[in-house]
């Protein structure tokens, strides 16, 4: 606020209406915003990704009387990622694959094997089950990919629907190491690690004079986004937010201390009640005795002005959660172009159906190296 007032004054003058919808709409929040930040006026061009395919989705996508226990989002997003795929040449490997929805989606496009990689045995169970009432084929297996012992087979194309974190970069360079014909995924959650900060796969990224140093906080960033979030869960989001701020505010005055005191992820069941029984419930958590005089309602409205100020400068931070996704995907795409892929990277539906809707695809090529460039 101090060193850009008047960008400041910007955001806390819009509505709340107006923050949802420019929350939605990064472009329109770039525009509004460029005459502050001129480099803004750049942004739709900086981070437009084209689509990987042209393909209808339609034919791709798992009739809905064979999509038992398909989420119809996910039914979608797995036709889609099926159209921008396509075609198929290989046996597939559905990566992390859950009951294998992707999987038995790519079945009918796959003219050799599909198989699919997932640790919780019930999913495993209750996927080859739908397999044979539909007679897909398409073959679980109960394997934790992040096992050291893991052998991948090394004719296999590998694909991933939105696997988290550790788990889409273990395939990267599983498939590196295997030297897989072919490799298409979508990468989600880039917070999940065990890593404390990112550490750049690439050479090219690594080398960098000015590397970006990201924590798991900073990659959180990047999927921060609700347009696909239920109206319901929207509201809970706020509400809590709300009163976090509130206790916040009530535990600074209690502690004497203008500092932040963090609080543990809360129970469900707190969603249900009230400000009150959350503030006794976070107090307990941080030892903090609460008088009998504590005037809840006070504190309540305060976390309600904080949260009115908070979103609209957060609404400025929103900005960077594209470009740095990008930024990391493109890290994955130099990687794997150093390690002898083609690669392709676009998306393979509209961020309406999923805005973790980037994918990688890339193909081995026997061409040397140095002659390979991003498409």
């Amino acid at each position: 606020m101090r060193k850009w007032p008047y960008l400041a004054e910007r955001v806390l003058n819009l509505s709340g209406r107006d923050c949802q919808r420019l929350d939605d709409d990064a472009g329109a929040l770039a525009g509004l915003l460029g005459r502050e930040l001129p480099s803004l006026q750049l942004f739709e061009t900086l981070t437009y990704v084209p689509p990987l395919s042209s393909e209808p989705v339609g034919p791709c996508t798992l009739p809905e009387v064979r999509a038992t226990d398909m989420p119809g989002r996910k039914r979608l997003q797995s036709g889609a990622f099926v159209a921008a795929i396509r075609p198929l040449q290989h046996d597939v490997l559905d990566w992390c694959c859950g009951k294998g929805h992707l999987a038995r989606t790519l079945s009918p496009w796959c003219g050799g094997k599909v198989a699919g990689f997932e640790w919780n045995q019930a999913l495993v169970e209750d996927g080859n089950r739908l397999a044979r009432k539909f007679g897909d084929a398409v073959t679980l297996h109960c394997q934790d990919v992040m096992a050291d012992e893991l052998k991948m087979p090394e004719t296999v194309h590998g694909v991933a629907l939105h696997a988290c974190g550790d788990l889409h970069r273990r395939l990267m360079q599983r498939a590196a190491h295997g030297g897989l014909p072919r490799l298409s995924f979508s990468p989600c959650c880039y917070h999940l690690t065990e890593m404390p900060d990112y550490q750049p796969l690439s050479r090219r990224a690594g080398g960098c004079p000015k590397v970006l140093t990201l924590t798991r906080e900073d990659l959180r960033l990047a999927v921060q986004e609700t347009v696909t979030a239920p109206q319901r869960v929207r509201q809970q989001s706020r509400q809590i937010s709300r009163w976090r701020l509130g206790f916040d505010g009530l535990q600074r005055s209690l502690r004497g201390s203008d500092t932040y005191l963090p609080v543990p992820s809360h129970p469900s069941r707190l969603i249900s009640g009230d400000f009150a029984g959350f503030c006794r419930w976070a107090a307990r958590k941080k030892g903090l005795d609460l008088p009998e005089e504590t005037d809840f309602g006070h504190w309540e409205r305060h976390g309600d002005r904080r949260f009115q100020e908070v979103r609209r400068h957060e609404l400025v931070r929103h900005l960077f959660r594209r470009p740095l996704e990008l930024w990391l995907v493109l890290d994955y795409a130099l990687f794997l172009e150093e390690q002898g892929y083609d690669v392709r990277l676009g998306t393979f539906c509209e961020r309406q159906l999923t805005p973790r809707n980037l994918l990688i695809d890339a193909v081995k090529s026997g061409r040397n190296q140095s002659s390979q460039g991003l498409r």
